[in-house]
């Protein structure tokens, strides 16, 4: 662990956190510049990076959360980089995981090798690869596959991009209520939430509540999904 927090450690993740955040701030400068070319008035492109930063708030506690975790196994600087280029704790602790086993260890076994841990942490780099190579070179062409789906009618565009974000959440929503109660109390509560906000907010026209809308149902789920493991337990 003094290698895994050591200085020299920092300075080397340094560079890959900078990225991202460069890279979120070009995004968020083009967003703002192709809104105002498309017409939008700077209400209502303050109202959209409002509702984008409050939504934003759910999933990063759950980040913050499981970065607790990695730290303790990996140190602060690789969880840093790590979640901060893919975020998925989910894939970071198994190739991690993975890596220390090729010597006969466990994370949080103690006297783990300078050669096992370099192994743990190559394991989460390179598994993670896939994702940025997908991402950098598949994602010029989904455009073109939108509207080659929508065979010309632009009508069906909106349909298609709105079916297609409903399938991913429903896909990973039915992997997590086949869990445990905790998981499928979480979904069920904070979907419960969020359809009680937004027919609030269409009742009474308060565009506030749609902006908190997400990120408070998160958040809701969140603890009742704690509130349910404490409480009765992770299983059926």
């Amino acid at each position: 662990m003094d290698i895994a927090n050591s200085r020299w450690l920092w300075l080397s993740t340094l560079p890959v956190v900078s990225v991202v955040l460069l890279q979120a701030a070009i995004f968020l400068r083009r967003a703002w510049n192709d809104g105002k070319e498309m017409g939008l008035s700077d209400d209502q492109l303050r109202s959209g990076f409002k509702t984008g930063f409050i939504s934003a708030i759910g999933p990063a506690v759950a980040v913050l959360v499981g970065m607790l975790a990695l730290i303790a196994t990996v140190g602060g600087p690789v969880a840093w980089m790590r979640l901060s280029v893919i975020g998925s704790v989910a894939f970071e602790l198994p190739a991690a995981e993975l890596g220390v086993s090729q010597f006969g260890y466990g994370l949080g076994d103690e006297g783990i090798t300078e050669t096992a841990y370099a192994t743990a942490v190559w394991s989460m780099t390179l598994g993670g690869t896939g994702w940025l190579l997908v991402s950098a070179l598949g994602t010029p062409h989904m455009e073109k596959a939108r509207q080659k789906l929508g065979n010309g009618k632009e009508k069906l565009i909106p349909i298609i991009s709105s079916a297609a974000m409903l399938g991913a959440f429903a896909y990973f929503l039915t992997g997590e209520v086949t869990t445990g109660t905790p998981e499928a109390g979480s979904v069920a509560v904070g979907g419960l939430v969020m359809l009680v906000l937004l027919r609030i907010a269409d009742e009474r026209d308060l565009q506030w509540i749609r902006e908190w809308a997400l990120g408070v149902a998160m958040i809701v789920g969140l603890f009742v999904g704690v509130a349910l493991q404490v409480t009765v337990g992770g299983g059926w």
